[in-house]
């Protein structure tokens, strides 16, 4: 099995505003992603789910639910993302701090359809602060980082 990378990236410039998909962004430091709605949050800088996931959940919902309708920051190929506060993940240059979990919100129902906030609960990825800044790219590796205490 070959590790996971970063399979889809997106931003938003504001909350109900589309994402739109890029193949690189700047991640800042305790800020987040440049030109990201959530640019300069306190917690919720990155947020990060797992193909897997939206694999399940589009068979839950019976049609696809792609990474752009779920409106989270990054996508990797395969595995689960952390969802424990203070799980650490590296993205390429990347160390991101899991905050707490992306609960699945009302608006995925606009976006998705009725039923698709239900079909990604337990499945909505994570929210999380950034550690340590730099570039991200479609096709960055992804590893878990242990956890310090």
């Amino acid at each position: 099995m070959s590790e996971p990378v970063v399979s889809a990236i997106h931003v938003a410039k504001g909350r109900r505003l589309p994402t739109r998909p890029v193949d690189a962004v700047e991640i800042e430091t305790g800020m987040g992603v440049v030109g990201d709605r959530y640019h300069g949050a306190k917690h919720r800088q990155v947020t990060v789910q797992s193909q897997e996931d939206l694999d399940a959940a589009t068979e839950a919902y019976g049609a696809p639910i792609r990474a752009e309708m779920t409106r989270r920051n990054l996508t990797i190929s395969q595995g689960r993302v952390p969802r424990n506060p203070g799980d650490r993940i590296r993205i390429g240059p990347v160390l991101l701090e899991v905050v707490r979990v992306a609960a699945p919100c009302k608006l995925l129902d606009d976006t998705i359809g009725p039923g698709g906030q239900e079909a990604l609960r337990r499945r909505g990825g994570s929210c999380c602060r950034v550690l340590e800044g730099g570039s991200v790219r479609v096709g960055d590796p992804v590893r878990v980082e242990p956890r310090v205490e």
